[in-house]
């Protein structure tokens, strides 16, 4: 494993690289939780300047904390509630430069600032979400989005 500051590629070529691990990693295994703690745990390693990585996952259409890595964090988030709960509901990729300007924002950590939260879809059905927090203002950019909504693609294969 690997932090972006140990590679000498550009970003699209680290998240390449990050994308074969979680092939690899994931392979031949088909229990969720299982998958789900591995891949909060290679972005962990994998990114900087972040402060949870982690799952929420949909139990009769409310989140539900699954794995991560981080501070404890918030257990239950109603869809359309909070960066999470806003994801779901528009089913699409929120980035959130600063989240104490977020219509309401769950605070689950005060250290986090900015956000993305990718939406965990299969069959057309919301499985949950891929939840990143920083300390930074405005640490994720459209590469991290982008390259975020591959991890998730390929993790949800494997869903």
């Amino acid at each position: 494993m690997f932090s972006v500051e140990s590679y000498k590629g550009t970003k699209e070529e680290k998240y390449a690289l990050l994308h074969k691990q979680l092939r690899a990693l994931l392979d031949g295994e088909t229990n969720q939780v299982a998958n789900l703690s591995n891949a909060s745990s290679l972005l962990n390693q994998f990114l900087d300047r972040v402060n949870w990585v982690g799952f929420y996952l949909n139990v009769e259409e409310e989140l539900v904390l699954g794995p991560f890595q981080g501070l404890p964090a918030c257990v239950r988030i109603p869809f359309g509630k909070g960066v999470c709960g806003a994801a779901v509901q528009r089913k699409e990729t929120m980035l959130v430069e600063n989240v104490h300007q977020f219509p309401g924002h769950i605070a689950c950590d005060a250290a986090s600032r900015s956000e993305i939260v990718v939406p965990i879809i299969k069959d057309d059905k919301i499985i949950g979400v891929l939840d990143i927090d920083s300390p930074e203002l405005a640490r994720f950019d459209r590469v991290d989005q982008e390259q975020l909504e591959t991890f998730v693609h390929i993790l949800t294969e494997f869903l």
